[in-house]
């Protein structure tokens, strides 16, 4: 763990660990004054690509968030994603240029654990405590709510990003008292450029930006966004939107996510929300997610990556409700079981490198 405070007190339990020095040395290099920085992007929907950014980017980015969340002087920032990405690294210009404190810890799953005589550091500072996790994180913590809550409960606000937080991590979220959303964003934007209010009386289903980002569609209903972070310039996305307002909008789902099975036009993140109340229901909450294969007959098939030890036991249960909540054409053709789900480096899950690897040698005619 680092602990560094804004007068520049700092606290490193760890001084020859490789990533804690990966931290010190992007310190070094902002506070001398470096005007350019490139990033890798996470590699989730595509090759991992490296993108310069300048240092003024990275400055609007950090003040859209702290207006956003009230950060300022005298609150803790604490940053459980890597700094090799985006997400990571805005953590820490945000504690750089709002003057917080500034707790580091190496990512994982279960982001306070190991740190256990350090809490005191987040739980004494209730009220003024932001943190950054992605879904996995906050699902891993909840699943221990006595050991964790009470320290996410201390948060100014909590943000979650990374990848979509489902309908049953948002049901445990529930019994966070601090206000925690969802955001939206990818490494070309610098962070989230949109947030979304996951708990509470104000919880809500649409993403509203900060201020100062325009939004569009292009011709394909897909997200279009500028701002002074993308240096004024449009970045399109492949993500298909309703737009409510022209500030706020609904996540429909990737449009590289539609797959054509048959001639049907099947959207794989309506299969997954449909597949995750089937799967609640029948006390499974693991991981998983829907893919098209490709098919002789139906050019694609809609199949099923589950991250289990095992099969399901009631095969015929499960294809009964899969035949009351989805149409035929809907129904997954074949479900692959998988003991550890791949994943990239900042934990989101590889689905083409899981499918290559566990899903493809299953496959005789592929």
């Amino acid at each position: 763990m680092i602990f560094l405070e804004r007068d520049g007190t700092l606290i490193n339990t760890a001084p020859g660990n490789i990533y804690y020095s990966k931290v010190l040395n992007f310190k070094e290099a902002w506070e001398a004054g470096e005007q350019h920085f490139t990033i890798h992007t996470s590699g989730s929907t595509g090759i991992p690509k490296p993108v310069t950014f300048t240092r003024e980017q990275l400055l609007e980015s950090a003040r859209l968030t702290a207006r956003t969340f009230n950060l300022q002087e005298g609150d803790t920032a604490f940053c459980c994603l890597s700094v090799d990405y985006i997400a990571g690294m805005m953590m820490l210009v945000r504690a750089f240029e709002t003057g917080m404190d500034l707790m580091v810890v190496e990512p994982g799953s279960s982001p306070f654990k190991g740190i256990e005589k350090h809490m005191y550091l987040l739980n004494a500072n209730r009220g003024k405590n932001f943190f950054a996790f992605v879904p996995l994180q906050i699902q891993t913590m909840l699943e221990k709510p006595e050991l964790f809550l009470e320290t996410l409960n201390s948060a100014k606000s909590i943000i979650i990003g990374g990848a979509g937080v489902s309908e049953t991590v948002q049901e445990k979220i529930q019994q966070i008292h601090a206000p925690v959303y969802a955001t939206y964003g990818m490494t070309e934007t610098l962070s989230h450029i949109a947030v979304r209010r996951l708990n509470g009386a104000d919880k809500e289903d649409f993403f509203t930006v900060l201020d100062g980002v325009e939004i569009g569609q292009d011709e394909r209903e897909c997200l279009k966004i500028r701002s002074k972070v993308t240096d004024a310039q449009w970045v399109i996305t492949n993500d298909i939107v309703e737009m409510i307002s022209p500030t706020q909008f609904r996540l429909i789902g990737r449009i590289d996510n539609i797959i054509n099975s048959g001639g049907v036009k099947i959207q794989l993140e309506k299969i997954e929300s449909i597949v995750e109340d089937i799967f609640g229901k029948m006390d499974f909450y693991g991981r998983f997610f829907a893919y098209g294969i490709p098919d002789e007959k139906l050019g694609q098939k809609l199949v099923l990556v589950v991250e289990s030890e095992l099969p399901f036991s009631d095969g015929n249960a499960l294809g009964r409700s899969f035949s009351e909540k989805l149409s035929k054409f809907e129904i997954p053709k074949e479900i692959f079981f998988v003991e550890k789900l791949i994943e990239t480096p900042t934990g989101k899950i590889d689905k083409i490198k899981t499918v290559n690897a566990y899903v493809f040698p299953q496959i005789s005619n592929l």
